[in-house]
């Protein structure tokens, strides 16, 4: 039986430590951009260029989590980046919340609804559901997705594709490093595998006769020219994000084809002196 919070008795998620690293970036952009989340909801703008601001977390989970090491009961994704928009005084006009994960779903929507949003939950694979959400979506609001499977099976490249049709999209995503590393031998073995879906032929552009490190860092280089090909600006980020045993676990990149937007991610994304992409 999955474990609940003592406040809401709703079900939580055990997280590491190192998610109070993530969420403090994505906290730290929601306030950043919070001026521009303005243009696009301020009421006295025209309807035409008022369309709204969505937030989108298409692997939500339950919205509150345990910290395993500490037993920290803390805000999971929606709910720092919700509270984060509200504190900044410009909230999102539509929030939308998806897990593979009914009670998951169900339990952020809950949560986020309390805070008085206007949030929809949908549940299934990130591919379905990013299919559901885009049909509900103004095509001229301004959207942000935040991205975080546990493994790379989950980040499939024809969801961010989805995604990128979008006219003004950010994207904030985990890459698992860890997974790349731990099953690189399955996915090279198997045809198609997880990877194949991550970065769609990387087998015809990666050499398997070099180090695992070399291999890592090609797969992500041809990954990124994939991203550019969307009309994305380089990606930016790789931050990458150490368990407590200094374990590598995975990157943080943020997608944008807007350069104030990449702007504002360079001011907040290091939080933790490291950029190394291998």
């Amino acid at each position: 039986m999955d474990d609940v919070d003592p406040v809401d008795e709703l079900p939580i998620s055990v997280v590491g430590e190192w998610a109070l690293e993530k969420h403090a970036r994505l906290r730290k952009y929601i306030d950043i951009y919070r001026a521009v989340r303005r243009q696009f909801t301020d009421p006295s703008r025209a309807s035409a260029y008022r369309g709204g601001a969505t937030y989108i977390d298409l692997f939500c989970g339950p919205g509150r989590a345990k910290v395993r090491e500490t037993g920290l009961l803390i805000d999971g994704s929606p709910l720092v980046a919700v509270k984060s928009a509200i504190a900044g005084k410009y909230p999102f006009s539509e929030i939308h919340l998806a897990d593979l994960n009914p009670a998951y779903c169900e339990a952020a929507v809950k949560r986020v609804g309390v805070l008085g949003c206007n949030v929809k939950g949908h549940v299934g694979q990130a591919e379905q559901t990013t299919v559901q959400i885009m049909a509900e979506l103004n095509p001229h609001g301004l959207h942000f997705a935040f991205l975080d499977p546990f493994n790379l099976e989950d980040l499939s490249f024809e969801t961010i594709a989805k995604l990128s049709t979008l006219k003004h999209i950010d994207l904030l995503l985990h890459v698992s490093v860890q997974d790349l590393q731990r099953n690189f031998a399955r996915y090279e073995a198997d045809d198609p595998s997880a990877l194949d879906a991550f970065a769609p032929g990387w087998r015809a552009h990666v050499s398997r006769k070099q180090s695992m490190n070399a291999i890592r860092a090609d797969i992500l280089k041809h990954w990124q020219g994939l991203v550019r090909g969307l009309g994305f600006l380089e990606p930016r980020g790789a931050e990458l994000v150490t368990g407590s045993a200094k374990q590598r676990l995975y990157w943080l990149f943020f997608l944008s084809k807007n350069q104030i937007a990449n702007d504002f991610w360079d001011k907040i994304r290091n939080i933790s002196g490291q950029r190394d992409l291998l």
